[in-house]
């Protein structure tokens, strides 16, 4: 694949334009964000209108959240569930941009 490239960027200010991104999604990684509202306010700002956040989470993580407090976090946000996926010991959340 000739149009994925690898960067490393601040979470709380993305170095991309408005409206963008398809999609951003992480494995592991929404608990390891200190300020998680600052990062859903930019992920925000660079997803295209109906843009898709998934996260992923295991429970072997040692800083795994439960699916319930991320739902309720990023809902709080301009984000809207649209499918769950996978049990307690591991989930796949999806949210749409609304």
């Amino acid at each position: 694949m000739d149009n994925i490239v690898a960067e490393v960027a601040n979470a709380y200010k993305l170095p991309y334009e408005n409206n963008i991104f398809d999609l951003i999604y992480m494995i592991a990684v929404f608990n390891e964000i200190p300020d998680q509202e600052k990062a859903l306010k930019e992920f925000n700002r660079v997803l295209k209108p109906k843009g898709l956040l998934v996260m992923s989470e295991l429970l072997m993580d040692t800083d795994y959240p439960l699916s319930r407090t991320v739902i309720r976090k990023v809902e709080s946000f301009p984000f809207k569930l649209i499918e769950k996926i996978g049990n307690f010991f591991y989930y796949t959340l999806k949210f749409e941009k609304e």
